[in-house]
């Protein structure tokens, strides 16, 4: 067979993504604060952008006539964002050649498709590479690291909101410093609760965080080596006369010899009265809220952006038009063109970004609103996708929303992506089952079984899916598990020997 050089014609379909497209997706997903940061550096590379320090760009106005508004249910939101007009951003320049930098026949090159990003499913932002920096692996924070443990150890969504809200109650020891009724109010939820799901984030790594106060600290790390007998309870409940150096009624109190109250004292002072201080913290910054969620008097919620994250930048058209008086090169001509549609597209990628968060912060409210108005326990199952049908967008898109975006809420403030839950399918097609639900389900039906009649995982199975609830059988044995309820094996042994305590 011969070889020999030639030419082929093939047709093949691709997606290509424009640098403004990039640029939008990019924008979608940083924070309040990094959004702050990178039009600061856009102002400055570009002479065309300033600053509005008359607050008109971006500014927020209620209407109620406005297309997003949503009702039902009690529920009555108002999303209207007073930004730049639906327009083509382009207009008309001084420059005589400025058409020819954007295209012969004076149309964008850099048009933006908002249909396709809102579909675009792609894992890359952008064609830059990231730098090396971004490529080492991180040291995780405490945060990061108490947030794995806690998706490995919870699978009750009610229960692990109430843990990522404790987790963000740590001062920068590791110690919890809110109350716990506090804590309850705010979550509309009973201190009982609270305490449950306490008792089981103190026993995460670092042993010893979560405590209230030193005592409890050392106890949590003496439990955790298996070392706090009677001796010792005795020498942490009274350490203050350690600092007092009042060793001879330390001694006596703890009933111990001298030998093993040094050896008492070495061990306690091995110890680390700060377990959070070991972990690399990230740089201190205050969560300010994007959006705003409020009551109104007739019980409906009022939903805004917080107008202070809004970046409110305009484009100069007047410095346009004074330079296009003077006389300037071709490559003057080009630059400022490429200027001016960069700057056009900033400002509605920003646009586009405010009403992207808000009307999916709307739906969010729309979703769980049981949460708002009666507490953690009324949290719905929710994944991306409901959202993404429910505002016509990709469930990409929603998931950069939702990313490091906080919204205040009269129960707090939560990031977005804390109000996805996961949950059960129905039998019978109806409303899937919340977890908690479910799993409180199965404590009943365990509480409640007769001695001779101890309930397998199998038949826990059959009997909820006779109410409904389509459920695996390691779905039940591992909710079974996280209430620390025993086999039915061991059940059975129990029931035989007496015991009924678990």
């Amino acid at each position: 067979m011969a070889l020999a050089p030639r030419l082929d014609l093939r047709q093949s379909q691709s997606l290509v993504i424009t640098p403004q497209l990039q640029q939008a997706i990019k924008l979608l997903q940083l924070s309040a604060i990094e959004l702050a940061e990178y039009v600061e550096q856009e102002l400055t590379s570009n002479p065309l952008l300033e600053t509005d320090d008359a607050g008109e760009t971006g500014a927020l106005t209620e209407s109620a006539g406005n297309a997003d508004d949503r009702q039902g249910d009690d529920l009555s939101v108002v999303d209207a964002v007073d930004g730049q007009t639906d327009a083509p951003l382009d207009v008309e320049s001084s420059i005589s050649d400025s058409n020819s930098a954007l295209g012969d026949d004076g149309s964008d090159r850099g048009g933006m498709d908002t249909h396709n990003a809102d579909n675009w499913n792609g894992t890359s932002m952008s064609g830059d590479m990231p730098d090396l920096e971004r490529t080492l692996a991180d040291t995780p924070d405490l945060r990061s690291h108490l947030i794995q443990q806690l998706n490995l150890s919870v699978t009750a969504p009610a229960e692990r909101f109430i843990g990522v809200f404790l987790i963000d109650q740590l001062d920068e020891s590791g110690y919890m410093r809110m109350s716990l009724a506090d804590a309850a109010e705010q979550l509309g939820t009973d201190v009982p609760r609270i305490e449950r799901v306490l008792a089981l984030l103190q026993r995460f790594d670092p042993a010893g965080v979560f405590a209230r106060d030193l005592k409890e600290c050392l106890r949590l790390q003496l439990e955790d080596r298996n070392r706090f007998d009677p001796a010792m309870a005795a020498f942490i409940a009274n350490i203050e006369l350690l600092a007092a150096r009042d060793i001879k009624k330390l001694r006596e109190i703890c009933a111990v010899s001298m030998e093993d109250l040094q050896d008492m004292i070495s061990e306690v002072r091995a110890l680390d009265p700060k377990p959070a201080l070991k972990f690399e913290r990230s740089i201190t910054e205050a969560v300010i809220p994007d959006v705003i969620m409020s009551p109104r008097p007739d019980g409906s919620w009022r939903i805004e952006l917080n107008s202070d994250t809004l970046p409110r930048v305009l484009v100069n058209r007047s410095y346009i038009s004074d330079i296009g008086r003077g006389g300037v090169t071709k490559t003057d001509k080009d630059f400022l063109a490429e200027k001016l549609q960069s700057a056009n597209w900033l400002v509605k990628a920003l646009n586009q970004r405010a009403e992207t968060i808000l009307k999916v912060a709307t739906e969010l409210v729309k979703q769980q609103e049981a949460f708002f108005r009666l507490g953690v326990q009324h949290l719905r199952p929710l994944i991306l996708r409901d959202v993404a049908d429910a505002i016509e967008m990709h469930e990409s898109t929603v998931s950069r929303v939702t990313t490091n975006k906080y919204m205040a809420t009269p129960r707090g403030i939560f990031e977005l992506k804390y109000f996805f839950t996961q949950g059960l399918p129905s039998a019978h097609g109806a409303d899937a089952h919340s977890a908690e639900a479910v799993r409180h389900r199965i404590k009943i039906l365990i509480d409640n079984e007769a001695l001779t009649d101890v309930l397998s995982d199998d038949r826990i199975v059959d009997i909820l899916r006779t109410d409904g609830v389509e459920v695996a059988r390691r779905t039940v044995a591992k909710y079974r598990d996280s209430l620390n309820i025993p086999s039915s094996v061991q059940r059975r042994r129990d029931k035989a020997a007496g015991y009924t305590g678990r």
